[in-house]
């Protein structure tokens, strides 16, 4: 689309393309989600739309993702990818900023399908997410966060390189619980090697970005 290159947008691993979702990609992601995410002894995420039943998480998941196209724009956007992994989409990798034109700076947040938890798929699309931030729109800092009883997510955040920023605490399902802030910093960045973007240079002034290059 000529009025939001954003559709265009997409990042390839060795393994995985993240890419900006068509309705089609939403649809499937909505199953992704019926199908179930985490234990239901658990509950990673701060706010706890995993909770719900497997029709109101599909349609949620899209919902959620209406709201994050209506509502970008340079002062604060978000971008929430699908990962497409053989041919289907596997979970969701998506990354936001207010300011970023001053702060240069993204926040985190993924998941995925229980089926395509353990290979590894988190890590590369952290990677992937990272990239797209740091070489494609110049970013300084990338955080992120996730519960200390998560390991998974943990997991993922000592491998790409990230250090320890703080703990917050949250009202999780009516207790308290810790969560871990960590932050990378662009010049502790490591790329995955065989990591490509494309279709960034039309969306850049979306982001008010006009006129710059990426920087690989």
């Amino acid at each position: 689309m000529r009025n939001w290159p954003l559709f265009d947008l997409s990042v390839t691993t060795p393994r995985l393309e993240l890419r900006y979702p068509s309705l089609a990609d939403l649809d499937e992601l909505g199953e992704r989600a019926a199908e179930g995410v985490h234990d239901e002894e658990t509950m990673p995420f701060l706010f706890p739309w995993s909770d719900a039943g497997p029709a109101e998480r599909a349609r949620s998941t899209v919902q959620y993702h209406f709201r994050q196209w209506a509502e970008f724009g340079p002062a604060a956007w978000s971008i929430d990818l699908v990962a497409v992994f053989e041919g289907q989409i596997v979970g969701t990798q998506g990354f936001s900023a207010a300011d970023f034109l001053v702060m240069r700076e993204v926040g985190s947040g993924s998941w995925l399908g229980r089926r395509f938890q353990g290979l590894g798929l988190g890590t590369e699309m952290r990677a992937a997410m990272l990239h797209l931030a740091f070489a494609g729109l110049g970013a300084e800092y990338a955080t992120t966060e996730a519960f200390v009883d998560n390991p998974a997510s943990l997991a993922v955040t000592a491998k790409c390189g990230y250090r320890d920023d703080g703990v917050t605490r949250h009202l999780r399902r009516g207790e308290p619980a810790v969560m871990r802030r960590f932050r990378l910093a662009r010049t502790d960045w490591k790329p995955l090697d065989g990591v490509r973007i494309h279709g960034l240079e039309p969306c850049l002034p979306l982001f008010g970005l006009e006129g710059q290059q990426q920087a690989g």
